[in-house]
Parts: structure tokens; sequence; C-alpha cells
């Protein structure tokens, strides 16, 4: 595979490079010092839920590895590091007394990224929800945004003071529809007026937690939320399809966009869904607690996808595929959208079947920039999963990896040259890591983990990338194996 784009786009001075990663994917030391069970746990713990039977138990053992990884950062160059915080670390069952040494591991993680010139940037939720909170009802369960405001405010006193950027969730569509509606994701669930429950409590946990935040660190706090936004096409231009697309929009992005950022569910959402849930779970007073001012929106951005109205209401369990990369599911993970149909898209593909497309990301960034112009965004993650090896000199050649973010980066600045306010890139993955429901089957990192022995071992895209965040200017695919 190589580059389809033309090198030596320049970036601002000011552009912040960063790199991302999850907290259940790397730390490992799940039942160490004091943490307590994470809905993660548990359904890797399920026979059949995980390829291979894989878990987070030691996942990449980065609990134990901080000051190793910290000094990889380092060695990149990179401005920022986008990491998550385990909330089942620091409230064990998601509520009550706080445990020292989760927030003793972070406050540790923090200063080093300080010692190094790296910004710390802090999610507070990527997907681990401490399994007591869900045996309370989880995230369709109202309490569970309460408790997270919570949470949050525990972070905000404990490390306040030295975080840049408050990310509140990340791609909280995973958590609702993957979690509670088609069950590929813990906590497993296949409900979807639950999923579309979650999705609201969700939005809500989002508002105070942010509220929360700033009432504790002041008004002038950075705030953020990061979503997986769908790039979706129709197949035709029949009125047929392209209501398929307008509906699968509306529930992919609307119930996101809108609450957070227009103070109102689309009015379409709740058509398109009455025959699901009556919407009984907004309360009142709830769409003004979500619409807080954000300083920037995260985007997360993979692949797209392409849909046509089908004659033939999807079956459950017919392994229907979808954007998500999940062929197998028990049921679609989109509420009330049986009668729509993902077709295959043409490759090239990565090892996770998504479509490599960069033109999807320039298009996104430019419909947010349209529909919001005043908001800055960034891209909290982008990568690219192959089945990469290390060859007989000793190096990682991923030379697909490197001409996957060759293109891809262009793309963002190609938006950025049209008026999209794009201000920072955090490329996924650092470090291969616990892919889900994938397990240890697909790799993402730009740094080789060994799983047997833990070593790390830089590949081409390391070092590609680290001279992209040197120079600001994008460089050659071909450079990549001379760089290093």
């Amino acid at each position: 595979m190589t580059s389809l784009r033309p090198s030596g786009r320049q970036f601002p001075a000011d552009f912040l490079w960063g790199s991302a990663t999850a907290s259940y994917q790397i730390e490992g030391a799940t039942t160490e010092d004091g943490r307590g069970p994470s809905i993660w746990d548990t359904f890797s713990a399920t026979p059949g839920k995980v390829l291979n039977g894989d878990t987070g138990e030691v996942a990449v053992g980065h609990y134990h590895r901080t000051a190793e990884d910290v000094a990889l950062m380092a060695a990149h160059g990179l401005h920022a590091y986008r990491f998550s915080i385990a909330w089942p670390r620091i409230q064990p069952t998601g509520s009550g007394a706080v445990n020292q040494k989760g927030l003793d591991f972070y406050s540790r993680l923090v200063d080093q990224l300080l010692e190094v010139g790296i910004d710390p940037v802090a999610t507070l939720y990527h997907w681990d929800l401490p399994q007591a909170l869900e045996d309370l009802g989880g995230w369709p369960s109202r309490d569970t945004a309460y408790r997270f405001a919570d949470y949050a405010g525990i972070m905000a006193k404990a490390l306040g003071d030295r975080v840049t950027i408050w990310t509140t969730f990340n791609e909280p569509w995973c958590s609702a529809y993957l979690g509670y509606a088609s069950g590929v994701h813990a906590p497993g669930r296949e409900n979807h007026a639950d999923a579309l429950a979650a999705v609201h409590h969700l939005n809500l946990a989002h508002g105070l937690g942010g509220r929360v935040i700033r009432e504790t660190l002041g008004e002038d706090t950075q705030i953020s939320i990061t979503l997986n936004l769908h790039v979706t096409r129709a197949a035709t231009s029949s009125p047929e399809d392209l209501e398929a697309k307008r509906r699968i929009d509306a529930v992919a992005n609307g119930v996101f966009l809108g609450p957070l950022l227009d103070g109102a569910y689309p009015a379409e959402v709740m058509a398109d869904t009455a025959e699901v849930t009556d919407w009984s779970f907004v309360h009142e007073g709830d769409l003004e607690t979500i619409n807080i001012p954000l300083d920037v929106l995260g985007v997360n951005y993979y692949a797209t996808g392409l849909v046509r109205h089908s004659d033939t209401p999807r079956v459950p369990g017919d392994g229907t595929p979808g954007p998500d990369g999940h062929k197998s599911s028990p049921q679609s993970p989109w509420p009330a959208c049986d009668d729509i149909e993902w077709l295959p898209l043409p490759g090239p593909h990565t090892a996770m079947g998504w479509n490599i497309e960069p033109e999807g990301l320039t298009e996104l960034l430019l419909e947010l920039h349209e529909a919001y112009p005043g908001l800055p965004l960034a891209i909290t993650e982008n990568g690219a999963a192959f089945h990469d090896e290390v060859s007989a000199d000793g190096r990682v050649h991923d030379e697909r990896r490197v001409s996957y973010l060759h293109d891809h980066i262009d793309a963002v600045g190609e938006a950025m040259d049209k008026g999209a306010d794009v201000r920072g890139y955090f490329v996924w993955s650092l470090l291969d890591n616990f892919e889900w429901a994938y397990g240890y089957d697909r790799r993402f990192g730009i740094i080789r983990v060994d799983y047997d022995t833990l070593e790390r071992i830089r590949k081409d895209s390391s070092y590609w990338y680290a001279e992209l965040i040197r120079t600001g200017r994008i460089p050659t695919v071909e450079q990549a194996t001379e760089l290093g």
C-alpha cells in the first residue's frame, strides 16, 4: 500500500501532536492496589465473549512500566498524551470511599508527563464502568450519571492543578450501543430500549461531570468530550436509501450532537425510535444540564459506512456487517433500523475489516465546522490495525500504517485549509494493546509490544510520527525506513 496523497504539508507551529491510550487496554494490574472489578473484567472472563479468551488482567503492563512508557513518549517529542482513568481504580465500587493508591498512580503519571514537557489530557471514562454500578443498573440507570459526577469531582480535586484538558467520555456510542444493544462489548446486554436510556444518561453524566469540574477548578477549565461520529453514505439517491442514511445519522450522531451542542434531541430521533422507547428517562432540566460549553470537541475517525434500505428486515444473529467491525453480533446495535442494510465497501481494508478512506475524515471535519463554526476540533483517535511482525533486521516495517497515517493527517490538513478549526491530532495508539472483543489479535500501536515479555519495540510508524512532530511537516512514506 502506497500513499495516494502528496507529502510535505506543513502544520502550524502551535498544532498539538499527541498519542492516546485507554486504561483497560494497557494498564493490567486489575486486582492490585485496591482496584475494583470493572465490566470489562467480568465480560472478558466470560467464555466466548473475547477472542481467544483474552483479558486485560496483564494487558501491556503499563501500570508497572509507566516510567518506561513516558520515556518513549518523550522520545517521540509528543506535545500531549491522552490517557484514561480507570474509575474502579479510584472508587472500587463506583461510589463511596476513594482508593488513595489509585489516585497516587495517576498523580505520578501526570507528574512524569509534566517533567518531560508533555501535556496531560485526561479522559474520565473509556468504557471500564465499575462492576458494582452495572449490578445496580449500569448506564440505563439514571443514578449512574450522578455517581459519575461524584467521581469527576474527586479527580478534579486530585489532578486539576496539572491536567490540561478534561475529557468526560470516550465514544459514548460504543458504551451505549455495543454494550447495551448488540452486546458485543461489556456489559454484553441486548436491549435497544436500555441502549437509548444509556445514551441519555451518558449525555447527562457529561453535563453533570463537566459542571462539577468547572465548579471545582474554575470556569476557564478546558472541558471536552470525544465522539466517534459516523460518516455514512447512501448507496443510491433513491428516497428510500437517503432516508436510511438520515435515520442512521440521527441515531448515531444526532443523539449526541443534539443535546451536547444544540441543547435538544433531534425530533426525528424520538419519532424514529418511538416503538422502542417513550424517552421518559429525559427529565425536565436535563437538556440544560447536558448543554455545557465545550472548549474542544474530540473526533475519533477510522472508516466510512454505506447503507441502503432493505425490504427484508435484518434477523438478529444473521451476522450482518456494520462499520463497527463486528459481524456476528446477536442483534444490530442500531435501534429501529432493522430494515437498513450495511453494504461492504471496496478496499483497501485494515485488519479490522474497515475500509481506508481519508476523504471521509475531511468530509466529517468540514461538516462539523459548518454546523458549529465556533467550536474547536481535535482528532483524538485515528490509526489502523495491521498484522505487522518483527523483521529479520529487528525492525517492524509497518508501511501500511505509515501510509494510513500519512494520508489521514494530510486529510486533516486539507480540512484546515478549507476552514475547519482543528487544533490537534492524537494517533491511536501509542502501544499495541488489548483490543476489546478482539483481544490481542489486532495491533494498532506505533510501538509493538511482545505480549509474552512485554518488551516495547518502536515501529517504523513511530519514527515517522516523531519526525512529523519534530518538523511539523508530513514526511514521505519512504522516509519511515530511513529514520530511527
